[in-house]
């Protein structure tokens, strides 16, 4: 899953860059708000992390641009102004959810990943179940029927929560590698078909589908 993620304190963006990419996300960090303005509105991020007070422009002017064009992305605003009507005013130019400085990591983590679920109109549980498996996105491991709990790289982990929140659905190598790296690296799709034959041999060669010049299908494990 990849992120947007708007903040202009250089030593609170590192710090989160580096927790959302231990939680196995892609984050595009912008500190500038008319640079965010274009990047949300241009590139199929999952999720964007948005705090209010920005050089250039002001994060809730950002919402309410991307709202009025009708960009859907889920935005968690992330600001240390904790007047419950400067909440309220957010919310109502369409906000997904709030969080006030300071915070902890994990609360964070926690919030990003009722989201995304929510977004993808799922409840929320403790381990995303799809297709017959059950992943734990803290420990980054994933169980099933007859599948005791397997250890995933990262990019296996990426790979799966991808496919597990889009079962059932044609996924292209494009369209994957656009929400598994960030924005200026380098998207090999070989690596792609490489890490999925990984977690073939972890999940079963049955729940990764192969559509031969159109991309992949995750179908779950066979029951």
């Amino acid at each position: 899953m990849r992120l947007l993620l708007v903040e202009d304190t250089v030593e609170l963006a590192d710090s989160l860059c580096a927790v959302l990419k231990d939680g196995g996300y892609a984050v595009d960090w912008r500190a500038d708000g008319r640079d965010a303005l274009i990047l949300g509105e241009q590139e199929p991020y999952d999720l964007c992390i948005l705090d209010l007070g920005l050089p250039g422009m002001d994060g809730l002017e950002i919402l309410t641009r991307w709202r009025a064009a009708g960009v859907a992305l889920p935005v968690l605003i992330l600001t240390a102004r904790s007047n419950w009507s400067e909440r309220v005013e957010g919310l109502r130019a369409g906000a997904d959810d709030y969080l006030v400085k300071p915070f902890h990591s994990e609360e964070l983590l926690l919030r990003v990943q009722a989201l995304l679920r929510r977004s993808h109109g799922r409840q929320p549980q403790a381990l995303l179940q799809a297709g017959g498996l059950a992943l734990d996105e803290s420990k980054q491991q994933v169980s099933g029927a007859g599948l005791d709990a397997v250890q995933l790289s990262a990019t296996e982990f990426k790979l799966l929560r991808y496919f597990m929140l889009h079962t059932g659905q044609l996924l292209s190598k494009t369209r994957l590698a656009e929400h598994l790296y960030e924005y200026e690296s380098e998207r090999d799709s070989n690596v792609i078909e490489v890490q999925i034959n990984h977690l073939r041999q972890k999940v079963g060669r049955e729940s990764i589908q192969t559509r031969r010049g159109q991309g992949y299908i995750f179908s779950g494990r066979a029951q």
